[in-house]
């Protein structure tokens, strides 16, 4: 690959795709002197537009540490609401789980912060690494090759860009992890979510809401002030009605599901809509590559670990590149890739088999199994051990994690 002008910019890691994941990574390499080109086909004004993305992003205490390390988290705290209670439970059921923070220490359990607001804490962290990070955007990369121990790409206004390794973070349909030559396994769920912004009219005190119901899964979760956002999971018939319903019809439906615990509910802002959508792929790695966050596995928001997950695969890279920079190593070497493979597997293939599950549990009425969920629930609500175990996994901190997701500099 050449223009024939011999003019190549050299870099340490390429990041194709600029959502949160590839933010992440750029502001974790970047921010300790690693060369880094992000490449993103939108324009950065885009991306963080609050018409952009009405989501938000339930942040794990071990991300809210990883963020914190990067520099990012002060960019965002303002608009983070700490959850210090959640409550599981499915309707018409006596059975239901209440985790609360003072039963592991009184610290958060996690905090819910708007997608548009962690863009552009990300963002200022990469701001703040200075030279080191370079971002293209709008641009895309219209031809690749792996060759002569590195990468080479040219993006489409014709300059040529190389690299010592390739990082895909383009999301769950991600086009350039099948120019890799990885496949995926994909399954529809049948299912849309549902995601806006309600004000009401009593405090919610911190406490997340998820509750199951036969066409889906319901969450409320806490933003600042009195105020909270759904994520509401139906078949996509139904949620294509449901979404096509006038504000004030939509409102009732939500408080019906919801009730009367936070007063009188009240709509805010924008309504969105995503398909949901299983993606595994078969291989996390390939020559001179590797998959990051939903480009790796893209999982059902149902437990809320999407993003938790993705941000764990960016850690460990981040802490495989720069470890082996400082060490005068090559990043891209087979066996940097094997590494972050065999560190990634087992932790992605539990919140596969977790999230999926349990979309499939819940999402069956039959009276025996509905039987069984609530005993189950109940339980686990009778088990301080057990609770106690999920409530530290929820929040990140068990396993092999890496450096910044202990609260560690790189």
């Amino acid at each position: 690959m050449g223009r024939g002008d011999g003019v190549t910019e050299r870099f340490d890691l390429i990041i194709q795709g600029g959502g949160l994941t590839g933010l992440a990574l750029a502001a974790a390499v970047g921010g300790v002197g690693g060369r880094v080109l992000l490449v993103e086909e939108r324009p950065l004004p885009v991306t963080t537009a609050a018409r952009f993305d009405g989501r938000v992003t339930a942040i794990a205490r071990g991300s809210k540490q990883a963020l914190d390390s990067l520099g990012a988290w002060a960019g965002m705290a303002d608009a983070a609401e700490a959850i210090r209670e959640i409550e599981v439970g499915e309707t018409d059921s006596l059975g239901a789980v209440h985790y609360d923070a003072a039963e592991v220490g009184g610290e958060p359990l996690g905090w819910i912060v708007p997608n548009q607001r962690i863009r552009q804490g990300l963002l200022a962290a990469i701001d703040a690494a200075g030279p080191a990070v370079t971002i293209a955007a709008p641009a895309t990369i219209t031809a690749l090759e792996r060759a002569g121990g590195g990468v080479e790409a040219r993006l489409g206004d014709g300059r040529e860009v190389r690299g010592a390794l390739l990082a895909v973070c383009e999301g769950r349909f991600s086009a350039t992890r099948a120019t890799l030559g990885i496949g995926a396994r994909r399954w529809d769920y049948g299912q849309t979510g549902l995601v806006c912004t309600f004000a009401h009219e009593l405090p919610h005190l911190g406490r997340a809401v998820e509750r199951f119901f036969p066409d889906g899964p319901f969450a409320m979760l806490p933003l600042p002030g009195n105020r909270s956002s759904i994520v509401w999971a139906l078949e996509n018939g139904l949620a294509k009605s449901v979404a096509g319903l006038d504000d004030a019809a939509f409102t009732a439906e939500v408080q019906e599901r919801f009730g009367d615990g936070l007063g009188r509910l009240t709509l805010e802002g924008h309504r969105w809509s995503y398909p949901l959508i299983l993606v595994w792929s078969h291989a996390y790695v390939a020559e001179r590559a590797v998959l990051v966050g939903d480009a790796a596995r893209g999982i059902h928001p149902i437990a809320g670990q999407g993003w938790n997950l993705a941000l764990r695969d960016v850690t460990a890279i981040a802490e495989i590149v720069v470890d082996r920079l400082r060490l005068g190593l090559d990043p891209g070497s087979a066996d940097a890739l094997e590494r972050y493979a065999a560190w990634r597997s087992f932790d992605s293939l539990a919140l596969v088999a977790v999230t999926d599950g349990i979309n499939r549990l819940f999402a069956n009425d039959v009276l025996p199994l509905k039987l069984a969920r609530g005993a189950g629930l109940a339980l686990v609500e009778r088990l301080p051990v057990a609770k106690r175990f999920f409530m530290r996994h929820a929040m990140g901190l068990v396993g092999d994690l890496p450096r910044l997701m202990r609260g560690e500099a790189l």
